[in-house]
């Protein structure tokens, strides 16, 4: 039987970075970089919540999202010896479900619909490794938690991190023992 990951969409396959400073600019005429963000926590970054949840419920906006580089290649093979869950929060923002349904028919048609999970809590996900940025999503794993570096999270250090898509396959067989 296949071991299986599960593995966020926002900030893992889909770079939510770019994209928020853009609209965060288009929104309040505030301007930043990727740099400006490192290390900051999202509260910091954007105080002002309500203007955040227009922009994330505005149409297009996870529609729209760049798929993150490597992300295609490094799941196609993935999917050869794992079984692969898409897994998003996307209840927190509802409008989002569509959008992001045909995101991922788009970006990773491979991925049967049976294999993706929106919910609320990702506590619920009893995978073998779960692929996430947020430590509230990785601090509850009941496998193997492994930290996709996001602007938010570079300055922890407790979980197991992965950096780039290029990286997940040897992190994966280091962990299971097999010799890279």
């Amino acid at each position: 039987m296949k071991k299986s990951i599960a593995i966020d969409m926002d900030g893992v396959l889909a770079d939510v970075e770019d994209q928020i400073l853009d609209w965060y600019k288009e929104e309040t005429g505030l301007v930043m970089s990727r740099d400006d963000m490192k290390g900051r926590p999202e509260e910091e970054l954007f105080p002002d919540r309500a203007v955040l949840r227009k922009i994330l419920n505005k149409p297009g906006f996870f529609r729209t999202l760049p798929v993150m580089e490597g992300a295609k290649e490094a799941v196609a093979k993935l999917m050869e010896e794992y079984e692969v869950y898409v897994v998003s929060a996307a209840m927190e923002f509802p409008l989002s479900l569509f959008e992001k349904r045909e995101w991922l028919s788009e970006h990773f048609p491979a991925i049967s619909w049976k294999n993706i999970v929106f919910c609320g809590d990702k506590s619920i996900i009893d995978t073998d490794y779960l692929i996430d940025d947020h430590c509230k999503n990785l601090d509850f794993c009941k496998g193997k938690p492994l930290m996709f570096t996001a602007f938010h999270n570079v300055n922890m250090d407790h979980h197991e991190r992965i950096s780039h898509w290029n990286e997940v396959s040897d992190l994966l067989k280091r962990l299971e023992g097999v010799e890279v």
